[in-house]
């Protein structure tokens, strides 16, 4: 047969178990007529009788002896593979997951995400990899377990997401900055000097799309392709840096933030994930602790979960 029916080892197995057709059809629900075909076949296939009639038992054949232990462990794996996972011990879990995550998400959440994963398996180790651009191939590949970031219309339409919070852009100047004072009107914010944050120079984003909505545009002096890099920036000198506020929210520590003149999109950031690790209970968990860290973290206006 090149393509053996795999139910034929279950009935083997309860055959040379039981030693008998009529107690091994009782046991598999069969009736006996039914149960003598499948030994039939057990027989044509095998190529050996397998169980022999001696006085009014049957007794198993060498070759049945020897397959026994075989078929039996044949049957327990197969038995096991499908049936559902197990409860996960996080006790015993050991594993190590990377994230991929999106600038400022470890300065700001990492501590507190390290402290819940310890929190309930000590085990697990996290991998935090700098987030450069947006292919999901990382993902599909399964070298990246999970990702964070704003899913833009370029995002592979397999990827399962889930939104973790929003997100809208402040300015950040140093204490002491002009700007620390008095109104800051849309034409004010717009002639500081700006340290504009993209991977690509001359770039332009939401913020530069508001400004010329009512004939802006700002003053970019310096490029940088992080958030990190520019808040650092601007705690030495007069720059002004426009940064996802929840993103920064420990970066910002002795630093001056306020509200943009403008009108600027609310961005949605979510975690994302191939869909081969939907059902995963350790991925399951992972995603979870990442809910709960992003949620408890915040300190500023609640809203509605996505």
């Amino acid at each position: 047969m090149t393509k053996p029916d795999l139910n034929l080892l279950i009935t083997l197995n309860v055959l040379l178990a039981e030693g008998s057709v009529v107690l091994a059809a009782q046991r598999l629900g069969l009736s006996p007529s039914a149960m003598s075909r499948a030994l039939a076949r057990l027989r044509q296939t095998t190529g050996d009788p397998l169980l022999v009639r001696a006085g009014r038992a049957l007794v198993p054949t060498p070759r049945a002896l020897e397959l026994r232990e075989q078929v039996s462990q044949l049957v327990q794996d197969a038995t096991s593979v499908l049936r559902p996972a197990e409860k996960l011990d996080l006790a015993q879990l050991t594993r190590i997951f990377t994230l991929r995550t999106s600038d400022g998400f470890v300065e700001n959440f990492g501590a507190a995400l390290l402290a819940r994963v310890n929190q309930d398996a000590a085990g697990v180790r996290l991998c935090f990899m700098q987030k450069m651009n947006k292919d999901s191939a990382l993902l599909r590949d399964g070298i990246v377990d999970l990702e964070t970031g704003v899913v833009g219309a370029s995002a592979s339409p397999e990827l399962r997401t889930r939104g973790l919070f929003r997100d809208s852009f402040i300015g950040v100047v140093r204490a002491g900055h002009p700007l620390c004072e008095g109104e800051i009107s849309p034409e004010r914010y717009a002639r500081q000097d700006h340290i504009m944050i993209s991977r690509r120079q001359g770039h332009k984003g939401p913020v530069d799309d508001a400004l010329q909505l009512v004939g802006l545009e700002r003053n970019g002096v310096t490029y940088v392709d992080g958030i990190s890099t520019a808040l650092a920036l601007v705690k030495g000198s007069d720059l002004v840096a426009t940064v996802p506020e929840r993103h920064t929210l420990n970066l910002r520590s002795g630093m001056f933030s306020f509200p943009l003149p403008i009108t600027s999109p609310i961005m949605t950031v979510s975690m994302l994930w191939h869909p081969r690790m939907d059902a995963d209970p350790a991925h399951r968990w992972l995603r979870q602790c990442v809910l709960d860290v992003c949620g408890n973290t915040y300190q500023g206006d609640t809203f509605a979960p996505p």
